[in-house]
C-alpha cells in the first residue's frame, strides 16, 4: 500500500508539470498536435499504475500470512 501511496502523487505531479509546461501566458491555447514525449509519458503512467496494482496484490497476499 505504501508503494501505491508514493506512486500516485508522483504521477499526478508529473502529469501536472507536463500539462502546464506549454502555457506561456494568461490565455490558454489548444495544442495543435500531440505533444512530443506524450507516448513516453503514457507508458510511464501505465507502468506506474501497473506497479501500484502489483503492490496492492502483494500487500493483500502478505496480509493473509
Amino acid at each position: 500500500m505504501r508503494a501505491r501511496a508514493a506512486v500516485v502523487p508522483v504521477v499526478l505531479l508529473a502529469a501536472l508539470a507536463v500539462g502546464c509546461s506549454g502555457h506561456d501566458g494568461a490565455s490558454p491555447k489548444a495544442p495543435a498536435a500531440t505533444p512530443s514525449g506524450y507516448s513516453q509519458m503514457q507508458q510511464k503512467v501505465n507502468a506506474a499504475e501497473s506497479a501500484a496494482a502489483a503492490a496492492d496484490r502483494d500487500a493483500a497476499s502478505n496480509a493473509d500470512r
